[in-house]
């Protein structure tokens, strides 16, 4: 028989409910932006003003979904819901990307299970490609002035 405290809730992606981990929202909300973008530019090229108005659909849907997300981050350190309207403020919703969820279960469940390679992959690929985009917006126009002298 299991131990109580070794419970883990299984993560529930169209739920408001439960927790979920730093890796697992980057990672997820990462994907909900490529899905958003990809809709927008499939139903604008493919459509056109109706598959506009379809990509707008799905657009509200992932910011939704992006919501829940939020909603489920803020249970994991042991906060309400409420506090996911912090993810309008500027740089105030950082809090969500560094600040770790409760060791252990909470009031809000039990943790999720551990996190898989994939996931973890791309919430460490995300920094990454921030950071190279800093670069580059720094770098590019230096060259370009280099260039023209």
């Amino acid at each position: 028989m299991a131990d109580a405290g070794d419970a883990m809730q299984p993560v529930r992606l169209f739920s408001a409910s439960g927790r979920i981990g730093r890796a697992r929202y980057i990672a997820y909300g990462f994907g909900l932006y490529l899905l958003s973008m990809l809709a927008g530019v499939v139903g604008a090229r493919l459509f056109g003003e109706v598959g506009a108005v379809l990509a707008t659909v799905a657009w509200v849907a992932m910011a939704v979904l992006g919501v829940m997300l939020t909603v489920q981050r803020c249970h994991d350190f042991n906060v309400t819901g409420w506090f996911a309207l912090l993810i309008v403020v500027p740089l105030a919703n950082l809090v969500f990307l560094f600040i770790p969820g409760t060791d252990g279960p909470n009031r809000f469940g039990a943790p999720t299970p551990p996190n898989s390679v994939g996931v973890l992959v791309v919430a460490w690929l995300i920094p990454g490609i921030v950071i190279a985009g800093m670069i580059a917006a720094i770098a590019l126009p230096a060259y370009e002035a280099y260039l023209q002298r």
